[in-house]
């Protein structure tokens, strides 16, 4: 019951990306020259990550991507991904399992990312992830939808560190626009 969506049979591009953030720790620090230790920016831990975020998605139909209101940005649900093509498209528990499902959060939470520094010019901008919501498309049976979550949330936890992790719900739904097993909503506080 692997991923058997649009990239059956070969490793979707997300898959690089993906085991490079699964073997960091959550918190990443650069020594300063008196051996104390200082966090390091969001957009240094990103690289240093090693991560390229994808081009910031473009709506799929009558809405806007992001509304920003005060210090918060609402972002419009981020599905898992590149452009207008997912990375995979499936049902949890169904076509497929719970690791397809984690990856497919990683991907979402890629373009979370990449959606927010495009709105603010720079994910240092980012002071809280306010709260996260993650739609997991799985049949009745499923039950490791917040494990599956999970992978957004380690996504997350490792370019902004533990403190700005957010709260979350997770919800078990039918299905999901174009197929996509994950769907991400986001609450961001911002300066």
């Amino acid at each position: 019951m692997r991923g058997r969506g649009v990239n059956a049979g070969r490793k979707p591009a997300i898959d690089t990306i993906v085991q490079w953030i699964r073997g960091r720790t959550a918190r990443i620090y650069i020594a300063s020259m008196h051996g104390d230790t200082i966090p390091m920016s969001t957009e240094d831990r990103l690289a240093n990550l090693g991560i390229r975020l994808p081009d910031a998605p473009h709506p799929f139909g009558a809405y806007v991507p992001a509304i920003q209101t005060g210090n918060l940005i609402f972002l419009s649900g981020m599905l898992a991904t590149v452009g207008h093509t997912p990375t995979m498209t499936g049902v949890l528990g169904k076509e497929l399992d719970f690791g397809a499902g984690k990856n497919a959060a990683y991907a979402a939470a890629l373009n979370v990312l990449a959606l927010t520094r495009q709105q603010l010019g720079s994910l240092n901008r980012v002071t809280q992830f306010v709260r996260l919501g993650v739609f997991v498309a799985a049949t009745a049976e499923f039950t490791e939808h917040a494990k599956v979550a999970d992978g957004a949330s380690d996504v997350l936890r490792a370019v902004f560190g533990e403190k700005k992790i957010p709260t979350r719900v997770v919800i078990g739904v039918a299905s999901l626009p174009l197929g996509s097993p994950v769907e991400l909503e986001v609450v961001l506080e911002v300066k």
